[in-house]
């Protein structure tokens, strides 16, 4: 298969040898930009990547010769990789697709690289994406300059990581009022990862609205669950009914997360009460 095939082809379903030939494609500087661009793109998936394909991209990152766009989507095709590392720990390391002496040299790298302010912005905005997805100190900081700057480009980056980074509660509220559409769905999306009780308005009135955008829709669809699990399934009931597939799906999808969700905050009720008659 050639690389479009492979893009069009679920990654569970690329043949043995894909990642080598990413990787080849990766590492000649003369293949044509548009290859090495989906090579990129294509090896971050945790099917294929490894050792070595990180190692490319992250050489490619490190690289002020090559293209701009380059560099950033290797170092966003980094960030599942270090994600998956950073929620394992290591604990089963063979189910990891690096070694854990290859994630610290990437958020080494990675952190070195982002302080160096002749970076590309694209490419800094980048490597901050990808970094948080395995989150360190440094990141807290970073994330409130970038939500400090005059540059929507550098807000939209900082909200995007306020999906992965605590402390950012308040920010993440401001953000639901945004009129950037991009602003306003990493909002949503940070807001149903952290629960944040505070955004079920913002949230529920996307969900019960005629107007959403449909991926705006879709985000606020799974944040309803997370957000009030107990109360989700009256606001989403409707949406199952609805004429798109993609929204009929994610509506039964979160239902089902409320509902298990709510289930556990019951057991948890139960536990505590038990506790209480025992005492």
């Amino acid at each position: 298969m050639d690389l479009k095939t492979l893009q069009d082809t679920p990654p569970w379903e690329w043949p043995e040898g894909s990642g080598t030939m990413f990787l080849g494609i990766l590492r000649d500087e003369h293949a044509d930009d548009s290859e090495r661009l989906l090579a990129a793109e294509l090896a971050g998936d945790s099917t294929v990547v490894n050792d070595e394909l990180a190692d490319a991209l992250l050489a490619i990152v490190c690289n002020g010769d090559e293209p701009e766009d380059l560099r950033a989507q290797a170092v966003i095709s980094l960030g599942p990789a270090l994600e998956y590392a950073y929620i394992d720990g290591f604990e089963d390391p063979e189910y990891v697709p690096i070694s854990e002496q290859t994630f610290s040299r990437i958020q080494k790298t990675l952190r070195k690289l982002y302080m160096d302010a002749g970076v590309p912005k694209e490419v800094r905005r980048r490597i901050l994406e990808a970094s948080v997805r395995a989150p360190q100190d440094w990141h807290r900081d970073a994330v409130r300059a970038a939500y400090s700057s005059d540059d929507e480009d550098w807000r939209l980056t900082a909200v995007f990581c306020m999906r992965f980074v605590r402390g950012f509660e308040d920010q993440i509220l401001q953000s639901l009022d945004s009129r950037n559409p991009d602003i306003l769905y990493e909002a949503v999306c940070a807001a149903g990862n952290w629960e944040i009780d505070a955004a079920w308005s913002h949230i529920a009135g996307l969900v019960t609205t005629e107007e959403a955008d449909k991926f705006l829709l879709l985000a606020a669809i799974e944040a309803a669950a997370s957000i009030r699990p107990h109360e989700a399934a009256e606001i989403l009931v409707e949406l199952t009914e609805s004429d798109d597939e993609d929204i009929v799906e994610a509506a039964f999808e979160a239902m089902g997360m409320a509902e298990a969700l709510a289930g556990e905050d019951w057991d948890e009720d139960d536990d505590d009460d038990d506790d209480e008659f025992l005492h």
